[in-house]
């Protein structure tokens, strides 16, 4: 106990000290005015854990590409996270017809991009157009699709577009929320030449970009930091008639500890962090919140969690065949002790899960499908079945050839319930016999095994777009490119993943919500039963920001308070 006080004394003395001088040295959110005035400069910092690895959101399917995406961009139409419900957003208005199939959208008025040029309807045909284009690969092609068709968008007129499904749509114009609406004065010369994979790399000069959001990108430096001044030319105001953003400068800060991001947030030298709180800060935190020093909010459970998967891309494992069986996937899961995974990786704030539909998510959770039993002894039963075992006596299974049983998980370093998840992952399959060993990579570095199909299992954490599950089709699909144990499949590999993508396609074609709920019970027992993604547990929200913070709206989903980034301010301390 004398180490351990010790220690977090240590921990709280560095905060302080690292306060007093991030206090003595930072800039005064000032600028000099004429006369010897000062005009203030509204001004927030915040967090990220990594760089984005493209500013170009039509082919990435990053965090950090679609957190630049929130300050940046904006969609026709917008689903609040809060509500979740669907908003006007660039089209302020549409009309649908009798058969659903149909929609016209009046775009605003007197909208501009960031660099002034007028925002029309051409600009929605070419965003569209992207989307679709077979060169550039884009994963959002696939969240705007009814089945494997397109959407029809074309021009009406200057500010207004006709978007036609090819079948009737459960969620409509839900599914346009995936896609930013990109300016075709600057980028429809790559799309035409095939090389819109390469616009806006994070090499671009932001003078070269521009959006129909909040924030321009002013400047990037890797590794450091992502500075982002306010659009003098946005759209939206607030209630009272107020020009939005309420900010003048957003900083977001790379900062890939979730340590070092906590004591720089305790401390003082910035205001928000990427996301929740973790279990483990949470007494300090809210001990902060008590002094009036930050904000802490009980949001509700996740809708998204960690995952774990293997790779069942064909030929991945030739070597190990039993890394791509259904029985092996089984026994993990049945290896793993959900309720002690709570409280060791989250100290008891969490719900057990079994598949990407979080319990939070009311409308398309399946209660049907049972938690997987924590059965140890089925797990060594179902291992054997694939004929390992130990020959040899070391504690370890063995295959067939004399090969131990056992494979790489990589994780992202820094991220500490990733971290600790996979910790007990490792712990409790040597339990059973299979040995773990484990991969703590940069995120970007993930990222890239993962695109380049070089790992044996994964285990990560990725946001939902939607909770309604038509706008994850890229998941749930055989063909998605987030299809993350298989992805980009010309045909189904198996008759399960054939019998889930026509599932799936009749449940998003669908206009009888209680119609959908049916299939798309289905599709999840299916996922279910053959669990090519293993969930352990949903954790609980919780989220802090500085004391100055104002006009915080938090989400369960990520980008928690970024997600409104226009609407944020600053607000005096007393």
């Amino acid at each position: 106990m004398t180490t351990r006080r010790a220690v977090g004394t240590l921990i709280l003395l560095g905060a302080l000290i690292a306060g007093a001088w991030f206090l003595l040295s930072r800039p005064r959110d000032s600028t000099p005015g004429h006369a010897g005035t000062t005009t203030t400069v509204r001004a927030l910092v915040g967090t990220m854990r990594s760089d984005p690895p493209t500013f170009n959101r039509f082919v990435s399917s990053t965090f950090q590409t679609h957190l630049v995406s929130f300050l940046t961009q904006a969609p026709l139409v917008r689903i609040n996270p809060v509500k979740q419900e669907l908003e006007p957003w660039l089209a302020d208005r549409w009309t649908r017809s009798d058969d659903g199939l149909r929609y016209r959208l009046h775009l605003r008025e007197g909208v501009t991009f960031s660099d002034g040029h007028p925002f029309t309807a051409d600009d929605v045909v070419f965003s569209f157009r992207a989307a679709y284009d077979a060169a550039t690969k884009s994963p959002l092609g696939d969240s705007i699709r009814v089945g494997q068709s397109p959407l029809t968008v074309t021009a009406a007129g200057p500010s207004e577009v006709d978007i036609a499904f090819p079948r009737p749509s459960g969620p409509g114009l839900r599914l346009l929320d995936a896609i930013p609406i990109y300016p075709k004065h600057l980028l429809e010369a790559s799309l035409d030449a095939g090389r819109f994979r390469d616009a806006w790399a994070t090499t671009t000069p932001p003078a070269q970009m521009a959006g129909l959001g909040p924030f321009v990108l002013e400047s990037y430096q890797p590794g450091e930091r992502l500075v982002f001044v306010r659009n003098r030319h946005y759209w939206r105001t607030d209630d009272s008639g107020q020009p939005l953003p309420r900010l003048d400068r957003l900083t977001l800060e790379v900062v890939p500890s979730q340590d070092a991001e906590l004591l720089r947030l305790r401390a003082g030298q910035v205001d928000m962090i990427q996301s929740e709180v973790r279990a483990e800060d949470y007494q300090p935190v809210k001990a902060d919140a008590d002094l009036g020093r930050l904000k802490l909010t009980e949001v509700g459970t996740a809708l998204d969690t960690y995952w774990l998967w293997l790779n069942l891309v064909p030929d991945a494992h030739d070597q190990r065949p039993w890394l791509r069986t259904e029985a092996f996937r089984h026994a993990i899961s049945r290896a793993i002790d959900r309720q002690q995974f709570i409280q060791t990786v989250y100290l008891g704030a969490a719900v057990p899960g079994w598949g990407p539909v979080s319990p939070a998510n009311r409308n398309w959770y399946e209660t049907a499908v049972a938690v997987p039993a924590y059965d140890p002894a089925q797990a060594r039963a179902l291992l054997a079945g694939l004929g390992l075992r130990d020959r040899n006596g070391d504690g370890l299974l063995d295959d067939d050839k004399g090969q131990t049983v056992r494979f790489n998980v990589l994780v992202a370093r820094g991220l500490t319930a990733g971290e600790k998840g996979v910790a007990v992952l490792k712990e409790s399959l040597a339990k059973i016999g299979v040995g773990v060993d484990v991969s703590a990579v940069d995120l970007g570095a993930l990222q890239t095994r993962f695109g380049t199909g070089d790992y044996d299992a994964i285990y990560n954490r990725f946001e939902a777009t939607d909770t309604d599950p038509a706008g994850n089709m890229d998941l749930w699909l055989s063909s998605g490119g987030f299809h993350v144990w298989n992805p980009g499949q010309s045909q189904p590999a198996t008759d399960w993943e054939r019998q889930i993508d026509e599932l799936m396609a009749r449940q998003a074609s669908t206009l009888d919500i209680t119609e959908r709920r049916h299939l798309f019970s289905q599709a999840q027992q299916l996922l279910a039963a053959h669990e090519p993604l293993i969930v352990f547990a949903f954790p609980r929200v919780f989220v802090a920001v500085g004391a100055r913070v104002g006009s915080v709206l938090p989400s369960v989903q990520r980008p928690q308070l970024l997600w409104s980034p226009d609407t944020l301010s600053v607000t005096a301390v007393h």
